[in-house]
C-alpha cells in the first residue's frame, strides 16, 4: 500500500511535514515512498514500529526517570494526530527494560533496529519527521 501526503489531514501535518516529503519524493519511508516490496510478497503488518523503554527501578538508573512514559504518550498522540497510526503504517509501543538504561531514555525502531536517545517532544518529533516518515536515521539522537 502506498502513502502519500493526501492520507494525512493536512491540518495536522503542518507545511513542513509537506515540504519535507516535496523535497524527497523517492525517500523510503511512508509519505511519497515508492512500493519497496512487489504484490507477491507479504507486507508487514507495520512498516515501522517503535518502542519506547518506559520501565522504572528503584535505586538504579531508569528510562522513566527521564520522563520516559510522557513523551511516550506525546509520540504516540503525534503520529494517531498525522494519520500515520495503523496496519501499514507506524506503531508507537511502550517496553519494559531494553537494557541500555545509562543511554537513556531509549527508543527502538524496527525492522530498522535503529537506537534513539531522546530528551524533549522536539527530539521526538524529528524522529517521527525524518525516521517514522521518511527512513532516514537522525544520526543526532542515534545511539
Amino acid at each position: 500500500m502506498r502513502h502519500t501526503p493526501a492520507d494525512i489531514p493536512n491540518a495536522v501535518m503542518g507545511s513542513e511535514m509537506r515540504d519535507l516529503d516535496a523535497e524527497n519524493p523517492g525517500a523510503t519511508g511512508i509519505i511519497g515512498c515508492p512500493a519497496t516490496r512487489s504484490n507477491s510478497e507479504e507486507m508487514p503488518y507495520y512498516q515501522r514500529h517503535i518502542f519506547f523503554c518506559i520501565n522504572e527501578r528503584e535505586h538504579r538508573i531508569c528510562c522513566q526517570d527521564h520522563g520516559a512514559s510522557e513523551l511516550r504518550d506525546y509520540a504516540k498522540a503525534r503520529v494517531k494526530a498525522l494519520g500515520l497510526a495503523g496496519q501499514g503504517k507506524i506503531r508507537v509501543n511502550t517496553a519494559g527494560c531494553l537494557d541500555r538504561c545509562s543511554e537513556g531514555p531509549v527508543a527502538v525502531v524496527y525492522p530498522d533496529g535503529v537506537w534513539y536517545s531522546y530528551e524533549t517532544r522536539a527530539d521526538i518529533d524529528k524522529i517521527i519527521k525524518e525516521h517514522l516518515v521518511h527512513g532516514r536515521v537522525v544520526e543526532r539522537l542515534r545511539i
